[in-house]
């Protein structure tokens, strides 16, 4: 009862949504909650319906999530893909593991990519560019970004546990807004993200500038 009085509580002071938000967690924060995914996609889509009832003025709606998961190897995350993939029916899920991608659903967009590398998505723009025979002098950051495997600039990225940033979407986060969460994946609440959110507003974004 308590902890839902605090999530009214912070559910009324949000008025403005970061369009995309993406969770770091490792393979064996997968382990312990592998549920998570699926209820903070259900966490997205709620609060997004409040706020916007509540100041219809405000930012639009949670557009997508992402959840990368940092492993060196994908093959052990197997036994949770069919968790993962309860997602496809609340959302859009796009799945990337190794060097396979499955689409499913329909709704908001949420990706879960199982194992990829900032450093190696930059490497295989590199290489696709030069398959193409690209020109150097024709390079710049716009075509960069059009090689990108994932093509969205989040506004947030939450790390929970209080464990370091893996390199995946080392391009795309330059500008985003960087929470390291104290609480581990498997004790994450609504109010946790709440909480999040509601610091995440409060925040000047000067983007580089």
């Amino acid at each position: 009862m308590i902890y839902w009085l605090y999530e009214q509580m912070l559910l009324r002071q949000l008025h403005d949504l970061p369009g995309h938000v993406c969770f770091m967690i490792s393979g064996e924060d997968m382990a312990d909650a592998p549920d998570n995914l699926y209820r903070i996609t259900q966490w997205c889509t709620e609060i997004s319906m409040a706020v916007v009832k509540q100041n219809p003025a405000g930012q639009p709606a949670i557009q997508g999530i992402t959840f990368h998961i940092a492993t060196d190897s994908p093959e052990t995350m197997e036994p949770y893909l069919d968790e993962i993939r309860k997602i496809a029916t609340i959302a859009r899920l796009v799945l990337h593991v190794g060097d396979r991608e499955e689409i499913s659903g329909s709704g908001m967009d949420v990706v879960v990519a199982v194992g990829k590398s900032g450093r190696e998505e930059i490497a295989e723009c590199i290489r696709r560019m030069a398959l193409d025979k690209v020109s150097p002098e024709s390079v710049d950051e716009k075509l960069l970004e059009s090689y990108l495997t994932f093509k969205y600039t989040p506004d947030i990225v939450v790390k929970s546990g209080g464990d370091h940033l893996t390199d995946f979407l080392i391009w795309q986060s330059v500008y985003s807004e960087l929470f390291f969460s104290d609480v581990n994946w498997n004790f994450f609440r609504k109010v946790d993200f709440l909480r999040i959110l509601r610091d995440y507003q409060s925040r000047i974004r000067r983007f580089g500038r």
